[in-house]
């Protein structure tokens, strides 16, 4: 996915932090209000549901019921899965956002922006093709509910991934697309491509792998939904480069505006004693007649007291 990961010229200075994290915070809070309040059409999910299953059992490609047959009958399997199901997903995915922000800083913008489009198109995945998971269909279907099954090992309740006594705060039919999946694959592509040492492009692959065989064999997922969750990584790399010209002509529109606001001025007084008011040759202060600065005026001056003088002395 060149598009998304490639360096990207940056038009500011570094991001920083204090900036970043509200902003992700923010994507990051309407992403999951929007999820939550998707209406939860159950009828519509269900049979969603069942006709990807039919999908993939005509495809041959329905390996959701062996995975989930093997962590259900082997705890020491089941128990790990459900861990990583709850918890990697929210502990990975910054920790690569963070190593991608203080060693590929150069990068950094790209994969910001490519996970948060990515997550945006996955909400209107959610919206549009509410999804029964595995786990909730009818017993008849051969699922197992994993998390329910391996409940008293963890934090979570029997409810979903979410702590006990919450699952009522997720939306629990949005399962199309994964973005287990999809986030996984985000993590595996920036460390396999900005990593240097093969242990880390090593768990680039490995990850996004295991995360596959988690959400199928926990039954949180059907294999298409994991590949939704790729396909709508992928598109979000296609768009990244669009989208950050975008925000860069927005961002320099608001600068252009804000820079053909005057800034606003104190008056001030002038130091001037007669604050601009001109006085006529030899006047200091209007009707009194002063020394010229000016010889030529100084001695017109003086030849006329002289002739005034001369009369008075003849008298």
């Amino acid at each position: 996915m060149p598009h998304a990961t490639a360096v990207t010229p940056s038009s500011g200075h570094r991001p920083r932090w204090w900036t970043e994290l509200p902003l992700i915070a923010v994507v990051y809070g309407l992403y999951s209000m929007g999820r939550l309040l998707v209406h939860e059409n159950i009828p519509a999910a269900v049979d969603n549901g069942l006709a990807i299953l039919r999908l993939e059992k005509a495809l041959h490609i329905n390996a959701e019921h062996p995975l989930n047959r093997l962590l259900t009958g082997h705890a020491s399997l089941g128990i790990p899965a459900d861990f990583a199901y709850a918890s990697l997903h929210y502990l990975v995915t910054p920790a690569v956002l963070v190593w991608i922000f203080r060693r590929r800083s150069a990068a950094y913008r790209a994969a910001r922006t490519w996970l948060m489009t990515s997550t945006l198109l996955g909400l209107v995945g959610f919206t549009l093709m509410p999804t029964c998971p595995p786990r909730l269909l009818d017993a008849h279907h051969g699922f197992v509910d994993t998390m329910a099954q391996y409940s008293a090992y963890g934090w979570w309740g029997a409810g979903a991934s979410a702590p006990r006594g919450l699952s009522g705060m997720t939306n629990q039919y949005a399962a199309m697309p994964s973005l287990h999946v999809g986030w996984a694959v985000w993590c595996g592509v920036l460390l396999w491509r900005h990593g240097r040492h093969p242990l880390v492009r090593t768990a680039g692959v490995v990850y996004p792998l295991v995360t596959v065989f988690v959400v199928m064999g926990t039954a949180n997922h059907y294999f298409l939904d994991a590949v939704a969750g790729a396909a709508v990584m992928a598109v979000g790399a296609l768009l990244t480069r669009p989208f950050i010209r975008l925000a860069d002509r927005v961002k320099d529109r608001v600068r252009a505006v804000f820079a053909q606001v005057p800034a606003s001025r104190t008056p001030t007084r002038s130091t001037i004693v007669s604050d601009g008011c001109k006085t006529s040759p030899g006047e200091r202060i209007p009707g009194r007649r002063t020394a010229s600065a000016d010889p030529s005026d100084a001695r017109a001056l003086s030849a006329a007291e002289a002739s005034d003088d001369a009369p008075a002395a003849a008298r």
